[in-house]
């Protein structure tokens, strides 16, 4: 492993739970284009409630089953590398934000070396 200590980027990718790239959910595609191109690591997260350009208010209601939930997927990388990748995350998205903003990383470490304990 690198060292991958210090400032990075963290990139935020503001998308919908419904979002599609070709027939799969955008969010594994873009999981999938970030792990293939080596990036350090990526989360994605499931938001309960949100709201975007079109002001309209996606829930996880009981009684609103079908919401389109908002999603996030964050990566922590170097500039460079986000960089390079800009365009292609750009072409796989029809709309959505992303946003850059600099990351102090004090720790990156697998489990199981110094990591999370394990039971």
């Amino acid at each position: 492993m690198t060292r991958f200590i210090g400032e990075k980027i963290l990139m935020r990718i503001f998308i919908g739970e419904g979002d599609r790239w070709g027939s799969r959910p955008l969010h594994e595609a873009l999981l999938e284009l970030l792990r293939r191109e080596g990036c350090a690591g990526a989360t994605v997260l499931r938001g309960v409630a949100g709201f975007g350009a079109s002001s309209v208010c996606h829930t996880a209601r009981l009684l609103d089953l079908s919401a389109d939930l908002p999603m996030v997927v964050e990566v922590v990388d170097d500039q460079e590398r986000l960089d390079a990748l800009m365009p292609k995350i750009d072409d796989m998205m029809t709309g959505g934000m992303i946003t850059l903003e600099k990351a102090t990383v004090i720790r990156y470490t697998p489990a199981g070396k110094g990591g999370a304990a394990t039971p």
